[in-house]
């Protein structure tokens, strides 16, 4: 017979599962490390696809003011700005990056061990209850 504590119990367990569970239990998969260097690699790619498209239309956009004002000081100076920029904001974007997915990866290991302890709490019930 179903009492009240684990009728309580079962739902908030259903309940976790269908909703964050999903997420929670495939992130938990992984390791912290290989979890946030993973979503590091795909940050790095995305910033560079971005950073380049922003350049690219840049360039375009200014390509007459430049060809203008042709000298080696001037392209050695913006080469060295597009640079210094793209390396700028790669290592923000990372720092963030390793910052958001680590809390991520944090949050829901915690979450998970919750579960895994009150399906712990579930089971010791039903033991109690058979005997």
């Amino acid at each position: 017979m179903l009492d009240k504590k684990k009728l309580e119990l079962m739902t908030r367990l259903a309940f976790y599962e269908q909703t964050e569970g999903k997420e929670d239990f495939k992130i938990s998969e992984y390791y912290r490390r290989d979890y946030t260097g993973l979503h590091m690699i795909c940050s790095f790619l995305w910033v560079t696809v971005g950073y380049a498209c922003a350049v690219g239309m840049f360039m375009l956009v200014k390509m007459e003011d430049i060809m203008a004002n042709v000298s080696n000081g001037l392209i050695v100076m913006l080469v060295g700005a597009v640079i210094l920029g793209y390396i700028s904001l790669v290592i923000v974007y990372l720092i963030i990056t390793a910052h958001i997915y680590n809390e991520k990866h944090k949050d829901a290991r915690q979450r998970v061990k919750k579960y895994n302890h009150n399906l712990t709490r579930l089971l010791r019930m039903y033991e109690k209850e058979n005997r």
